[in-house]
């Protein structure tokens, strides 16, 4: 079929070439006694369709259809103009459907210009996963599969969202614990009944715990005097230069006063939020750790003294 519409092709470029020499009354006499010759034909089908070959039909839609509907319909056609159209519209999805075919065994491969626009919409958007970044291509007009998206990033070896836009407190506290002072009071009950505050300290990087003093009414004057006796004993230790970060509860015991005297020794103290005690996960620890095991038959003798909440 190829051969033969290359045959018409050429056939007709020698035909328009004759016409060119022809005037423009010559041109009109030939169409007028084509169009009678045609309703001849037609006359003698009697209302059949003329047998026509593929070629012709594929020729016939690539001359025709450039042209407006309007125009088809006042020409002298062998077929109507809506034929005609059908007839493209059937190679343009011949034509489709060969191109889409897939050569290769499996799944086709993303295209590489979607690929680096995937890998872009994520280093550039570090707070996207991989369903924001698919919503994104749709409305860019790239269709393609969330899973695909998923899979480019995987391969890429890009994070997840969540671990490209943030930084989790756990790491936080892994990567600065050299820095990082920890805070808390521990209640403890005696023999004789009375309630006991100890307040301790711990440093993250070498968790060593410092216990700053025990008191039964923990005043903010008693308070504020151990945190300044903890910024002694640091500085002493040569530590004071290194701890940036305190962090605390928000236990009304501390006075407003002692984050002052932090900040003079350049450390920002850093309140933990309501009901989260894994933001003071290292003092906790400790705490529960104490307890487990004070919690035999002398606990209340042994909480009763500092020296074993240091040990």
């Amino acid at each position: 079929m190829l051969v033969r519409f290359v045959y018409l092709a050429v056939v007709h470029v020698f035909a328009v070439l004759r016409l060119l020499s022809m005037g423009d009354r010559e041109k009109a006499v030939e169409i007028v006694a084509l169009r009678h010759q045609l309703t001849i034909l037609q006359r003698q089908l009697g209302g059949q369709c003329p047998r026509l070959r593929p070629e012709d039909r594929m020729f016939l839609s690539m001359l025709l259809v450039p042209l407006a509907r309007g125009v088809l319909r006042r020409l002298r056609l062998v077929v109507s103009p809506d034929t005609v159209l059908r007839w493209h519209r059937d190679l343009v999805k011949h034509r489709h459907a060969r191109v889409s075919v897939n050569r290769g065994p499996g799944r086709p491969r993303t295209l590489a210009s979607v690929r680096r626009l995937v890998l872009r919409l994520a280093a550039e958007n570090p707070s996207w996963g991989y369903r924001r970044i698919h919503g994104e291509l749709a409305l860019l007009g790239v269709k393609v599969a969330a899973s695909t998206v998923w899979e480019i990033l995987k391969t890429d070896g890009v994070d997840p969202a969540r671990q490209r836009a943030t930084v989790r407190w756990a790491d936080f506290l892994r990567s600065q614990a050299e820095a990082i002072l920890a805070m808390d009071f521990v209640e403890a009950v005696t023999l004789a009944g009375q309630r006991q505050y100890i307040l301790a300290a711990v440093h993250h990087a070498g968790r060593r715990v410092r216990i700053l003093g025990t008191t039964a009414h923990p005043t903010h004057a008693w308070v504020t005097q151990a945190v300044r006796n903890l910024l002694m004993d640091l500085a002493d230790a040569g530590h004071v230069a290194k701890v940036r970060f305190l962090i605390r509860d928000r236990d009304a015991k501390y006075p407003a006063l002692i984050d002052e005297i932090l900040r003079d020794a350049k450390i920002a103290t850093v309140r933990t939020g309501v009901r989260m005690p894994r933001m003071n996960a290292i003092m906790e620890r400790w705490v529960k750790t104490l307890r487990g095991r004070t919690a035999g038959p002398h606990a209340d003798l042994e909480r009763d003294s500092p020296q074993a909440c240091a040990s």
